[in-house]
């Protein structure tokens, strides 16, 4: 009887053993199931930054440089135009810098800032040249590194750069010397002082100006024509040296801004308000407060903000493989005291 009751013991105690080994390995594939959710959810943590760099995306075109060299910065027309590049540069989410020689003479300092640009490795470079034949050898350096290249204000004698933004100086020089003939009575002498004569705006202003007079002006002489290197100072004493030498003279055209300056200077030091008819380019304070008075006639306004704007959206079409048509007409237009505040005007000067 004892051992019947060892043995129901002893097969009670097998029966727990095995129900023992039965249920332990049942929680193992447990743990080894949760594994693989921990493993799937890495994945997700990992796609977490990918939305995150979506802004860096966006912002990389941020890391678009656009080199732009101006012919210079003492005047306010060339702060307008790098305020018009800057507006450009935010719009279409690129990076530019903005500088020019201290003068507009400065035709060496203007080759080295073309030749630093160059080795920074500028997406493409926005360019006003001093001197549309010193640059050419940069340029073409330009288009060897497929670096497109945008003219604007002044262009060059070159097909490298793929438009040019500017005004149409030729024809807007020639509506000065309209104006001009129109004010003097279609007779008389007159003179011009241009900024230089190797830039594209001197060259086709000048020549705008004097071929209109020959072409339709027989009775008009033109009897001088000095270069002041947009300096004030300087176009000064060589508009009072030209008043000297031609006491009949009836009128005078300055071809920038610190050309008309010079010629305003040289009127007021030598008591000629109102006897010289005075026809100017740009703006200016000094010149709009010489128009409102009536010492000057009045003046071609170009759009520097326009143009600033537009050599930067052009280098930014470019790079975008769109097409850009030779020349971007900036446009011009004529104001005097009449219109010097209007809607259209005002906001074109700049002071």
């Amino acid at each position: 009887m004892k051992s019947k009751y060892l043995y129901a013991l002893l097969v009670m105690f097998l029966m727990s053993l095995l129900l023992i080994g039965c249920s332990s390995p049942a929680s193992a594939p447990a743990a080894e199931e949760a594994a693989p959710a921990e493993e799937e959810a890495a994945p997700a943590e990992e796609a977490a930054p990918a939305e995150e760099a979506a802004p860096a995306e966006e912002a990389s075109t941020e890391d678009v440089y656009i080199a732009v060299i101006s012919k210079g910065f003492q005047h306010q027309f060339w702060q307008a135009v790098a305020a018009g590049a800057e507006q450009a540069a935010d719009d279409y989410g690129v990076t530019i810098t903005f500088e020019g020689p201290e003068t507009e003479a400065m035709v060496d300092k203007q080759v080295e800032m073309v030749q630093a640009a160059l080795d920074k490795k500028p997406a493409g470079l926005a360019l006003a040249a001093l001197d549309t034949q010193a640059l050419l050898p940069l340029l073409e350096r330009a288009q060897q590194e497929g670096i497109p290249v945008v003219g604007f204000d002044s262009g060059v004698d070159s097909d490298i750069p793929v438009t040019t933004a500017a005004t149409d100086n030729i024809a807007a020089a020639a509506f000065a010397a309209d104006k001009m003939a129109e004010l003097i009575g279609g007779s008389g002498q007159v003179a011009v002082i241009v900024h230089d004569q190797t830039s594209r705006t001197g060259i086709d202003r000048r020549d705008g100006f004097l071929n209109q007079m020959e072409a339709e002006y027989p009775d008009i002489e033109v009897v001088d024509v000095q270069y002041g290197a947009g300096d004030q100072l300087k176009s000064t004493d060589l508009a009072k040296a030209i008043i000297q030498a031609h006491p009949d003279l009836k009128g005078f055209f300055g071809a920038n801004e610190g050309s008309i300056i010079g010629v305003l200077n040289a009127v007021k030091e030598l008591g000629k308000e109102g006897e010289i008819v005075v026809i100017g380019y740009d703006s200016g304070l000094q010149q709009m407060e010489a128009i409102r008075s009536g010492v000057e006639a009045g003046a071609i306004t170009q759009d520097p903000i326009g143009i600033g704007y537009k050599a930067v959206e052009a280098v930014a079409k470019a790079l975008n493989g769109e097409e850009l048509p030779a020349e971007i007409d900036t446009g011009f237009h004529w104001y005097d005291k009449d219109n010097i505040d209007s809607d259209t005007i005002a906001p074109l000067l700049y002071e």
